[in-house]
């Protein structure tokens, strides 16, 4: 596995100060995996949310009470994309549910825990999404909907993958959550692609953010009047999945090998 200081933690929440959830950050730690402990409370919370690679909360009845604390928990897997890992009884998980959707839940341990298939998963995850293997973040800002779910249909499987039907609801994204490249089409009502891609790049919070054109235009005074700009690329519509993708691989390729 990568060496551990190119990474961040494994946090275990709990609403109880339990040996077992004790003894999880020993034995971790054992193996070279960073651990900290967290009660299930915001405040305490968010001192570990920054360093968070890996979320484990063991369930328990007091959840029930505390909707807000599942609620700030969504919120953060989200906007970090990292991986949750529940344990404890089917009627806890079930509840969970109701507020942390399944796509956001790595994986299920039901009581009595076993403990050696834990730490495997949580290894397994960690080698598998972190440092350089961690997925990168694509946003997808174009108002032809059939068409953005196309694309994000493509994309899916190899990245995780937003998409904004406007410029102004991408600027809305990209204040809550990190991407890696924007997607961005050319032609949009209200502000078309160079007036966000000009908005990007005049606030200090998105201006490196790598933009990518997709666009049914591929004329010459179209292509020049972005250049300033500083798109990476300039892609047409007509691009096919494999070519698409083959763009997107090279490119970050080629980030990892300048970093």
């Amino acid at each position: 596995m990568e060496s551990q200081t190119d990474i961040g933690k494994v946090v275990i929440i709990s609403t109880s100060d339990g040996f077992l959830a004790k003894s999880l950050i020993t034995k971790l730690e054992r193996i070279g995996i960073k651990a900290d402990f967290s009660h299930a409370d915001i405040k305490e919370l968010e001192k570990h949310t920054e360093e968070m690679e890996l979320a484990i909360l063991f369930m328990s009845e007091e959840l029930e009470e505390m909707p807000e604390t599942l609620v700030f928990l969504k919120d953060t897997l989200q906007e970090k994309e990292r991986g949750l890992i529940l344990i404890g009884e089917e009627q806890q998980y079930d509840f969970v549910k109701k507020t942390i959707p399944s796509q956001l839940i790595t994986e299920y341990f039901k009581r009595p825990l076993d403990i050696d298939k834990l730490m495997k998963s949580i290894g397994s995850y960690l080698d598998n999404n972190t440092g350089e293997k961690r997925r990168k973040t694509v946003l997808i800002v174009d108002d032809d909907i059939t068409y953005m779910r196309t694309v994000y249909e493509w994309l899916k499987g190899s990245y995780h993958v937003g998409m904004a039907p406007n410029g102004v609801q991408a600027i809305s994204y990209l204040a809550r959550h990190k991407a890696d490249l924007v997607l961005l089409d050319y032609e949009m009502p209200v502000a078309n692609g160079p007036q966000v891609l000009s908005m990007l790049k005049n606030d200090s919070e998105t201006d490196r953010i790598p933009v990518m054109f997709l666009t049914g235009r591929g004329d010459k005074d179209s292509v020049l009047s972005v250049v300033g700009l500083s798109p990476v690329d300039y892609l047409l519509k007509t691009i096919d999945k494999e070519t698409l993708l083959k763009k997107l691989n090279d490119f970050f390729a080629g980030t990892r090998n300048q970093g």
